[in-house]
Formats: structure tokens, sequence, C-alpha cells
């Protein structure tokens, strides 16, 4: 995880285009559209998928969207660099070699038509993708998301995204109008929280809300505890944005820190089942805590934290106890805990038991087995969609993503941080206009390391 060549200079890229992220550029770019260009196939099999992001997750996800409807087919992709819309980058994860192998082995070949004129490489590289597709799948850097399912919205196209879908106020608020706009124009939204669509998750919250094998809910625990992720090594030439593109897991303005990245999984679980509502769930009101950096980990690599611990508060006055941390050689947890008046919910294991210890219920998976969720997701999608029932996931998914934000603005201040204030304050923090000839947003020192928040001093960001 080092880094050779530390650079502040700015050097472009090939094929770079200017990044338009104000809501009138957004509209104006993509108002000319004509009617046969939006999002119209209910009833049919016929469908245009279109992909925002090839890394990893973006290429699986596209498998999945295409094995969900045998009669779609891939007909646009788009991406920041060329190297990784072609799979040959840093990491190389992902990318249309991925894809077209991936297909390949599974005899899905002719549900690809995607010649050079529909690759697309840029920052404005969504706005292309979106206008050839039906339906877009959003997987790009989460800092984002909000402006690109905006544009999708705006367009009247069906989405899915992955998590979070926000890593600030300005990106909640965007994303909750879309959302509504999405609901007026008949649209369906699923995001990557897929837990949702697990069937053990789903059996557990019928045992506690349906049920009530748990009594009423008092408390919660979530955990995502487990090792520090990739790092791209600083290259020969590189400008600070591109390192910090490559790298965006480590940087606030691109990913919201770990606790947002991954964490929000767990979050999410607790506002679904605290709240009772599967539609629409829940969040905190408050939160306080804990958080920082060890030392073990080189500073010229990243500046979000590696632990968080957050105290959160539900109107209810339940808590939430919350902890992910990344540090080596610590104890791996993943999953969340409900405790009720009657007994203790484990999921992840699927296990109910009562406060004596005895077993009150526990997940079985059938014989034949059961479905995995990341590809359920896409199917529901696109049952969705062919039938035009209602489906739209952005409204939990942005309370989800913003509690992850509460969260760390928290334990990046020491404060205690109200939901209402923060949602109010309508702070951002990615630049209105950033393309590959402006500086990046944050900037290494001197010697090439770079600042962390420091609890006490560190300010919110409205304050």
């Amino acid at each position: 995880m080092n880094q050779d060549l530390p650079t502040t200079a700015i050097t472009s890229p090939p094929n770079r285009r200017k990044f338009l992220t104000g809501v009138g550029a957004t509209a104006a770019s993509l108002g000319y559209l004509p009617i046969a260009a939006s999002a119209n196939v209910a009833g049919s099999d016929r469908m245009r998928i279109g992909l925002v992001g090839s890394g990893g997750r973006g290429s699986a996800a596209v498998i999945q969207a295409l094995k969900a409807n045998p009669g779609a087919q891939l007909v646009a992709v788009g991406d920041a660099f060329e190297s990784r819309l072609q799979g040959n980058g840093p990491r190389k994860a992902g990318g249309l070699a991925l894809i077209r192998e991936q297909l390949e082995k599974k005899n899905m070949t002719d549900q690809i038509d995607l010649p050079e004129e529909r690759q697309f490489v840029g920052f404005d590289a969504y706005q292309k993708v979106i206008e050839n597709c039906d339906l877009v799948l959003l997987t790009t850097t989460p800092g984002f998301r909000p402006l690109h399912f905006e544009a999708a919205v705006a367009a009247g196209k069906h989405v899915f995204m992955e998590k979070p879908v926000c890593i600030d106020a300005h990106g909640y608020n965007r994303v909750i109008k879309a959302a509504e706009e999405a609901d007026r124009k008949g649209l369906k939204v699923v995001v990557g929280l897929q837990r949702h669509y697990e069937e053990a998750y789903l059996q557990a919250f019928d045992k506690v809300h349906e049920e009530g094998l748990i009594g009423d809910i008092i408390s919660a625990q979530c955990y995502w505890n487990g090792a520090r992720p990739w790092n791209v090594t600083r290259r020969k030439g590189w400008s600070e944005l591109e390192y910090q593109m490559h790298n965006w897991y480590h940087f606030n303005y691109l990913s919201g820190d770990h606790i947002s990245e991954q964490h929000v999984h767990n979050l999410d679980v607790i506002n679904w089942f605290m709240s009772g509502d599967s539609e629409r769930g829940g969040h905190p009101v408050r939160a306080q805590g804990m958080g920082g950096r060890t030392g073990w980990e080189d500073p010229k690599t990243s500046e979000i934290f590696d632990h968080h611990y957050v105290e959160y508060r539900y109107a209810d006055n339940k808590i939430l106890n919350s902890q992910c941390r990344h540090i080596r050689g610590t104890k791996s947890r993943v999953g969340e805990e409900i405790h009720g008046t009657k007994g203790i919910l484990t999921l992840g294991t699927g296990v109910i038991k009562d406060y004596q210890g005895k077993t009150l219920w526990r997940h079985r998976t059938p014989r034949g087995g059961e479905g995995n969720p990341t590809q359920v997701e896409h199917d529901r999608l696109v049952e969705a969609i062919q039938n035009n029932t209602p489906l739209n996931n952005a409204y939990y998914g942005a309370d989800s993503s913003f509690t992850s934000v509460l969260g760390r603005l928290a334990t990046y201040t020491g404060q205690e941080v109200h939901w209402d204030e923060a949602v109010k304050s309508n702070y951002s923090l990615l630049p209105d206009d950033i393309n590959w000839d402006t500086p990046a947003p944050v900037q290494p020192k001197a010697d090439g390391t770079y600042a962390s928040p420091m609890p006490g001093v560190t300010p919110l960001p409205w304050a």
C-alpha cells in the first residue's frame, strides 16, 4: 500500500470531457431527448440496458440484469477511464473484456450489442449511456450517484443503482427529489441493498413484526469489521485527481468513508427492522460517536478513518450501537442483532433465541437452495418494469445512506449530530464542477500525506 512519486500537478488523461453537475445543466443536456428515447417497455421482453461504471461491481451487475431478462441487450457502457472500460486498468477488475468473457461462458453472447460508438469515456459518459437505454445501471464511484440518478429520472429511464446513493446532505436531498419524480413518471428503481431481497432476512422480518417472536424491539447492534480493501499504487504521470479517482474508496468526497461504502448494508437492515416498514424504511434522529486512524496505514494512501463507533437514537428513543473497523489483526464480524423484550434475533445466521438461550426460530435453507439476493433484486426490477407494478427503493436507499453520513459527521467532529439539521444544511462534498483540468478537491500536504479529520477540532460542515 505504498505509493511512489506523489504529485500535485494536474495533467489531463486522454478523452477528457467536462463534467456538468448542476441540475439545470443536466436537464438541459437531456431535455432534447425524443419521447421514443424514454423507457417504455412494460409488457415487453425487449429492453436496452446501459451501464455507467464498468468496474467489478458494474460488470457483475450487468450480467445479473441480462440474466433477469433473456430478451434484453447491453447496448451502451460508460466509464471515466478508458482503461477501466476495457478492463485493463490498474486493478484489472471488471470491464468489457470480463463482461464478454462471462457472457460467452453463459451462452449469452446474443445479449450484447456494443459497437465502439456506444462505448463512452469521460466524466460526461453517463449522459451518453442514458440516451441509449431503457434501464440504466449506476455503479460508479458513490459521490456521483445523486447526479447520475437525477439525470436518469429526468430522461425517463428505469434505474438500478448501487449503494450508497449519497455521501452528503446535498446528495441526499437530490436523491429524495428524484425519487419523487420517478414515482410521478412510473419509473422503477432498485438499490443494491440486497438484504431486502434475501430470504433469511425476509423471513426474520416476518418473525419479528408479524409473529412477535422477540417481543417489542428495545435496541440493536450492527457490525462491519473486516480487512482494509484495495489500494492502487500511484503511477508516474498521474494527476492528483486521477490518483484519487483510482483510489476513490479512500477519499470522502468520492466514497463517504467505509462507514458509507460498506457499513451502510448493516445500518440499512437496522433502519428496516426498527421501522417495520419494508417500503420506505426509517432512520435515526440523532447520532454521537467516536472514530479515528490507528496509524497502521500509510497516511500517503488515504484520508478516511479506519474505525467508527456510533450510537444512534431513533424517534422512540431506541438505540443502535454501530461499529465498523478496518484494522489489521483484529476480529472480523459482519452482521446485525435485534434485541427485544422476549429475545434476540441474530441476522446473518438467522436465529432467534430467548434470554435463557432457547432457540425460538432458525432459518433453514431449503434443499433446493435459495436465490442469490444480488440476482433476485434484478429479477424483481425486471418483473416490475414488465408488469408496470410499483417499485422504488430510492427512499430507503437514501435514508440508509444518509444514516451512514450522520454517523460519519458524529465521528469526524466528536459532536452530537441531528438528522433534521444535517439534512437542512444541504452541505456538499463534491464540487459543483469537476473535470480533468481542475485541481483535486483534496490536496496532499508537502510531505505527500493526507490530513484526516480530528474529533473536537473538525467542525460540522455548516458550522
